[in-house]
């Protein structure tokens, strides 16, 4: 069966936006929810032993994602962008409390990643501010019905 191409660039705008929707989230935790805020974020993960680096990183993803997904700036690149983060994530829950979201483990991070790769197949939707570029490998940026 092939994509319906009238509601195909509205579904991945709606998921553009509950990507951006969950950065946003996220960094609004870590500023004014989490108890001690941003600095018990940042001490909790340089006393874990992540570099500097690391932490700029995982914050650098998800301003970009707050900022770049909604009104679809490079939707693609951005999303890419914070994949390893979400499977970094991902990692650091399933080693501690394991996979099931239940007990908050690696299962939400793991859906997230899948999102994120699923917008970057999808492209930039509806109403995108900036088109991303195309993949380099890709060839041309003409769409084919998938059958």
């Amino acid at each position: 069966m092939p994509i319906d191409n009238r509601t195909a660039p509205y579904t991945a705008l709606f998921l553009r936006v509950c990507l951006g929707l969950f950065a946003i989230a996220h960094i609004y935790w870590k500023f004014f929810v989490l108890p001690g805020g941003f600095d018990a974020w940042w001490n909790g993960l340089v006393q874990q032993g992540y570099p500097t680096w690391v932490i700029v990183y995982v914050l650098s993803g998800e301003f970009l994602g707050a900022v770049c997904l909604i009104p679809g700036i490079f939707t693609r690149w951005v999303a890419l962008y914070a994949v390893p983060l979400i499977l970094g994530a991902a990692q650091f829950w399933m080693v501690r409390k394991g996979y099931w979201f239940t007990i908050g483990g690696a299962e939400l991070p793991i859906l997230w990643a899948i999102a994120l790769l699923a917008q970057a197949g999808l492209g930039d939707g509806a109403y995108a501010l900036i088109p991303s570029p195309a993949f380099p490998f890709s060839g041309s940026r003409r769409a084919v019905p998938a059958e």
